[in-house]
């Protein structure tokens, strides 16, 4: 897998899971522009390439991530509300920002988030992205951009609603409170919580090396599903579920499956066809 060379994480891939960690603790792992160019190359190529089968994103330092930078609201990034057309190239920024943590969503593999301190900001609207949320005792969850004085934009209201109650949706939001992990445990948005940062990313991991034993295409073909449903009546979902089925049922991956259960061993499985541009050799 051709990867670019990072500062603002580290990547492995072992065993066919990717471990992505950010990894600015010095700077709570904030979200400048290059964080941004990072992210949505790490992801491309991820996607694109077929030697990891389950993602997981941890953090380095006392928070998992601090949110935006404050130079994006600065000089690096300049919004011209001067001007109707200014405030028009707003939508085209956002609209960016919001493609990369999509990627996380529209990934080929499941996403795991090992979440630990404060997920603030910019970090809430990455893990509601993910697929599993795992987080620390001491882990919180801030939708800060209302105590900022705007509104959350890359992607926090339009997938919380989806994960936790409306209500603690509108409390979050409106309020920009800090939810701990308990609380977030409590409302569905993480599936366990963890006593220490170790055993949290332990967990994550270990749930990657899970779906990573899997058939990567019926790994791929439910979430295609799962994310449809999400979005769509039960009639449509259950009209998709025939068509995905129909094109990824491989009898040779049941066989498989029930054969190494059987005999006690683990199961081999053919990756996802690597990804390439039309015309590309």
């Amino acid at each position: 897998m051709n990867t670019p060379t990072l500062t603002c994480f580290t990547l492995s891939v072992t065993d066919h899971v990717a471990h992505l960690v950010l990894n600015r603790p010095e700077a709570m792992n904030t979200m400048g522009p290059t964080f941004w160019r990072e992210l949505d190359e790490v992801l491309t190529a991820l996607h694109r390439g077929n030697e990891a089968r389950a993602l997981v994103v941890s953090s380095t330092g006392r928070h998992f991530s601090a949110g935006m930078s404050l130079e994006v609201f600065g000089d690096a990034i300049l919004l011209d509300d001067a001007s109707a057309e200014g405030r028009a190239a707003i939508a085209d920024l956002l609209a960016a920002l919001q493609a990369t943590f999509s990627k996380l969503e529209s990934l080929r593999i499941p996403v795991i988030a090992a979440i630990h301190g404060g997920c603030i900001g910019g970090a809430v609207d990455l893990v509601t992205a993910a697929c599993i949320r795992y987080a620390t005792q001491d882990a919180f969850f801030c939708v800060q951009e209302i105590n900022i004085g705007m509104v959350a934009d890359v992607g926090t209201l339009q997938r919380l609603p989806k994960l936790v109650p409306l209500g603690v949706v509108k409390e979050l939001a409106y309020t920009g409170r800090r939810m701990p992990a308990a609380r977030a445990r409590e409302v569905g948005l993480v599936n366990e919580v963890f006593a220490t940062q170790d055993e949290c990313v332990a967990a994550a991991l270990q749930c990657a090396r899970e779906i990573a034993a899997k058939p990567p295409v019926a790994i791929w073909g439910t979430k295609q599903v799962i994310h449809y449903a999400r979005d769509h009546s039960v009639a449509d979902s259950l009209q998709q579920m025939g068509w995905v089925q129909g094109a990824i049922w491989s009898n040779a991956h049941v066989r498989e499956a029930v054969v190494a259960m059987k005999g006690k061993r683990e199961p081999s499985f053919p990756p996802l066809a690597p990804l390439r541009d039309f015309g590309e050799k």
